[in-house]
């Protein structure tokens, strides 16, 4: 329960309330944005042309999709505040294309990688066995552990004459002024952590020599960039293309299975009493997301996605989850685009600071990567495929065994810990499901004719596995109560035609998980449960199938996508 929101995405904060909010979201997403930019054009030695076009098409691009994830408009946005910019996911392949064959094909294989996302979002149902919690918390915690290297070299990256402990100083008063603000701020103190952090590092590093002024001093306050910084694209068909597609296609469904449950865990940090996840929302994340670096690519800039940690960061200092609030953020995005001058002064932001402040998100990414492999429990198979794919991963990450193994430059791509450490947590999740007892399958309508047809499954298959007599009576009962409720869900199904509805059941010695699969109404439930359990003891006549399933069951999962719903329940029972 997050007591601590005082408006949720629906609620209308005060306009002074949603400015705040809306120029503290601004500043995080600029200030990111010129940190990728700066780390990515530094990279290959950019003479700081292609920095400007950077700058501007990357704050354009992040301003429309942080708008747009807001909006909700038919299949694209999740109808939340996301804030979104560069990322670090994509900056070593895209590193890696440009000294490949230069900005151009970068731009390429970013619009080509941008299909993943809605790929995913189209068929995130028929994914959902694969992009797991374990799966996507082993990609958070291996996407961290890989950008923080990048943030520990920032720490002394500091301009010639400097001392040599400068960068680590203002590093270390950065984060001990965040670090005290966080743990014990209270009101605007905690709601300003970070800009003040800021702040605190850049008074430090001015008297050490690491702070410069003078780009900012120089930099009108009102231009557009020269469109001749635009790299523009490479042919499809050369072979760099092709070599390096894959690498980007890996990435970019690393960043699909992170958004998937970026978009499950911003509705709950957005609600006060948090709902079933509603995974229609989560497919308008991912088509958003596909936008949004589809834009980045047309732009030529690296990929622009989704900044959950410090969204979460935002939204617990600020107590906002309103969407308008993130409307105005993408305006304000906008906006600064246009004005160089403001993007500047945050363009001297030493890096020590920079670095300081990218330790903390990825901290925040780290953990936030351990809660979503703990979220449905740590089971046996589940540590083991957590700890076999962290193992290989981090091995990779500070010694590439394949380097002269394998060809360039699929040696870096499948020699990348993130990459290889992902597709480890597949394969074993993808063993484990096809090892186990094998399925069993029943396909009907979903009307009153089901419940004989269902009822006879349910007994065979309670006989196969060897179940008493009252445990298969009570599976029939579950099976029967779940047809009830999905029919009193029905009302407003606007076809004449009855929906098809599909069982999955796996047998077990001691449970049984059924799934049934069904197109019908909006409601969810999982919420319908938790709303009775709040009810006096007399029950309304539509509610009896509920609160029979309720007793039925010993847990009930209902995931609501476009064209899908699927219920999971499981029931216990024993042997004869």
């Amino acid at each position: 329960m997050a007591e601590n929101i005082r408006y949720e995405p629906e609620e209308k904060s005060p306009p002074l309330t949603t400015l705040v909010v809306a120029f503290q979201g601004t500043a995080l997403i600029v200030s990111n944005t010129v940190m990728i930019a700066s780390i990515f054009a530094a990279a290959f030695d950019d003479d700081g042309s292609y920095l400007e076009w950077a700058l501007f098409a990357s704050l354009l691009v992040a301003g429309a999709v942080v708008a747009l994830q807001a909006t909700r408009y038919g299949r694209l946005g999740s109808g939340y505040v996301l804030l979104m910019g560069p990322g670090v996911p994509f900056l070593a392949v895209c590193v890696l294309a440009v000294h490949e064959g230069g900005l151009a094909l970068m731009s390429s294989l970013v619009v080509a990688s941008s299909l993943i996302q809605f790929a995913v979002g189209a068929w995130l149902a028929q994914l959902r066995r694969l992009i797991t919690p374990v799966v996507a918390g082993v990609a958070f915690m291996m996407i961290a552990v890989s950008a923080m290297p990048i943030a520990m070299e920032r720490l002394n990256d500091v301009p010639a004459g400097a001392s040599a402990g400068a960068g680590v100083a203002v590093a270390a008063v950065t984060l001990g002024v965040a670090a005290l603000l966080m743990l014990r701020g209270r009101g605007l103190w905690r709601l300003w952590a970070l800009p003040i952090a800021i702040v605190a590092g850049c008074a430090v590093a001015a008297p050490l020599g690491v702070y410069d002024a003078q780009r900012a001093l120089d930099t009108p306050w009102f231009y557009l960039p020269s469109g001749s910084s635009w790299p523009g694209f490479a042919s499809i068909l050369s072979e760099d293309f092709w070599a390096l597609l894959l690498v980007f296609l890996v990435v970019s469904l690393v960043v699909a299975v992170r958004a998937s449950n970026e978009g499950a865990v911003i509705q709950q940090v957005s609600r006060r009493n948090p709902r079933t996840i509603d995974f229609r929302s989560v497919q308008g994340t991912l088509n958003a997301g596909g936008i949004a670096i589809l834009l980045s690519g047309i732009a030529g800039t690296p990929p622009t996605i989704i900044y959950l940690p410090t969204t979460i960061s935002l939204i617990d200092f600020t107590g906002v989850a309103a969407r308008r609030a993130a409307v105005v953020m993408g305006a304000m995005v906008i906006v600064l685009a246009l004005l160089p001058k403001i993007v500047a002064v945050l363009h001297t932001i030493p890096r020590p600071v920079t670095g300081a402040l990218l330790l903390i998100i990825m901290g925040l990414f780290f953990v936030e990567g351990t809660r979503s492999v703990f979220r449905e429990g740590l089971s046996r198979q589940r540590a083991f495929i957590v700890g076999v794919s962290l193992s290989i991963a981090v091995g990779l990450q500070t010694q590439n065994v394949l380097a002269g193994v394998i060809a360039s430059p699929w040696d870096v791509a499948l020699g990348n810990g993130v990459v290889l450490g992902v597709f480890v947590a597949v394969l074993l999740t993808v063993v484990l499901d096809v090892t186990g007892t094998r399925r069993k399958r029943l396909e009907t309508e979903l009307d009153g004719s089901a419940f004989p047809t269902v009822e006879a499954f349910l007994r065979d298959l309670g006989a196969g596995a060897g179940w008493g007599e009252a445990a298969t009576d009570r599976l029939c009962a579950a099976g029967e109560e779940t047809v009830s409720a999905m029919l009193q869900l029905r009302d407003d199904y606007e076809s004449d035609k009855p929906p098809r509805l599909v069982v999955l059941a796996r047998p077990a010695t001691e449970t049984v998980e059924l799934e049934f699969l069904a197109v019908f109404s909006e409601e969810n439930i999982e919420d319908r449960l938790a709303y009775l359990s709040e009810q006096a003891e007399a029950p309304d006549v539509s509610d009896i199938s509920f609160r029979l399933l309720r007793h039925y069951a010993s847990s009930v999962r209902h995931r609501k996508y476009h064209g899908l719903d699927i219920v999971t329940v499981e029931v216990e029972g024993s042997r004869q």
